[in-house]
C-alpha cells in the first residue's frame, strides 16, 4: 500500500478557511454599544437582554439579532394650536417638547420602537397639558409667566402619564404664545385702556398725597411764623421793659429827671420846627416856653 502524500497547499487553504470562518463567527457574535443607544438582543423575536452601557458584548451568531433604540434627548416640535384661557381669551400656543426613552422594553412593546408613534402620543399628552394649564390661568398671568413658570407648570402637569410607553417628557417650552390675528387689535386696545386707567389711578393717588403734604407743610410754616412773631413781640416787649428800667435807673433823682425833661423838650421843639414855617405858639406855662425864656426853675 502506498502512502498518500498531502500537498502543502491543500493544508494551507483549510487553515485559512477555518480562520475565516472563526473570524466571521466572531464578528457575527460581537455587539458594539454606543453611549447614545440601547441595544436589544433578540432570540426568535423575543428580547432576551438589554444592553444600556457602552462597550463590547456578545450574542449567539445566527440565532440572536440586535435592535438599536435611541438613548438621548430628542426634540418634538408640536403643531401650533389655539387654547382658551380662564377668562375666556383665545391664545395661540406654539411649543416643543424634549423627551427620551427611559424603558426600551416598554417602548418596544407599546410603540413598536417607532419614533413617529411616540411623537403622536407625546403630542396628545402635551397638548392636553397645555390646554389644562392655560384654561385654569388668566391671560394676564399667562403673559407674565413667560419667564419659565408657565413651561414648568405644563411639564409638571404631564407627570408620569407617559411611563407606560417607556418614555418621559423632560421639558416643554413655548416658542410663541400670542393672540390670534383676528382679535389682536381689540385686545391690545383693551390692554392700553386698562393700563391708562391704572396710570390715572396712580396719578390721582400721587396728586392726593401731594395735596396732603403741601397742606401739612403750609400748616407747619404758618405755625412756625406765628411762633416766630410771638417770640419777636416777646423779645421786643422785654427790650422795651429793659430800656424803661435803664432810663428809670438813670434818672431816678431830681437833677437827672430835670435834665431828662429838658432833653425831651428840646427834641419836641426840634420836631415841631419842620418845614418853612418857623413860628411856634406856646402857652406861657408850658415847659418849652420856660426853656426858651431861660427859666428852668
Amino acid at each position: 500500500m502506498k502512502n498518500k502524500i498531502k500537498k502543502p497547499g491543500s493544508l494551507s487553504v483549510k487553515v485559512i478557511l477555518a480562520a475565516v470562518i472563526v473570524l466571521f463567527l466572531f464578528q457575527a457574535s460581537v455587539v458594539e454599544t454606543y453611549n447614545n443607544e440601547y441595544i436589544l438582543i433578540k432570540q426568535f423575536g423575543r428580547v432576551v437582554r438589554v444592553v444600556s452601557e457602552p462597550g463590547i458584548s456578545f450574542k449567539i451568531p445566527f440565532i440572536q439579532n440586535t435592535q438599536s433604540i435611541p438613548n438621548y434627548e430628542m426634540i418634538y416640535d408640536l403643531v401650533p394650536s389655539e387654547v382658551n384661557t380662564k377668562d375666556k381669551k383665545v391664545m395661540v400656543v406654539d411649543s416643543f417638547a424634549l423627551w427620551e426613552v427611559t424603558d426600551p422594553l416598554k417602548y418596544l412593546s407599546s410603540l413598536g420602537a417607532n419614533q413617529a408613534n411616540a411623537e403622536t402620543r407625546i403630542g396628545n399628552i402635551v397638548y392636553n397639558s397645555v390646554k389644562n394649564v392655560i384654561s385654569a390661568t388668566d391671560q394676564a398671568d399667562i403673559i407674565s409667566g413667560r419667564d419659565g413658570k408657565l413651561a414648568e407648570m405644563i411639564t409638571d402637569n404631564i407627570g408620569s402619564s407617559l411611563d407606560s410607553y417607556g418614555i418621559r417628557v423632560i421639558k416643554v417650552e413655548t416658542k410663541r404664545l400670542d393672540l390670534p390675528d383676528s382679535n389682536k387689535e381689540s385686545v391690545y386696545q383693551r390692554m392700553i385702556s386698562e393700563r391708562k386707567n391704572i396710570a390715572a389711578g396712580y396719578t390721582a393717588d400721587g396728586e392726593y398725597e401731594s395735596t396732603v403734604i403741601k397742606n401739612e407743610t403750609d400748616k407747619q410754616v404758618s405755625i412756625t411764623l406765628s411762633e416766630a412773631k410771638a417770640k419777636a413781640e416777646q423779645i421786643k416787649a422785654e427790650g422795651e421793659a429793659k430800656y424803661m428800667e435803664i432810663l428809670s435807673n438813670a434818672y431816678n433823682d431830681a437833677d437827672k429827671a430835670d435834665f431828662y425833661n429838658y432833653v425831651r423838650s428840646l427834641d419836641a421843639l426840634k420836631a415841631s420846627l419842620q418845614g418853612g414855617n418857623k413860628t411856634l405858639i406856646l402857652d406861657g406855662d408850658s415847659e418849652l416856653a420856660r426853656i426858651l425864656q431861660g427859666n428852668m426853675e
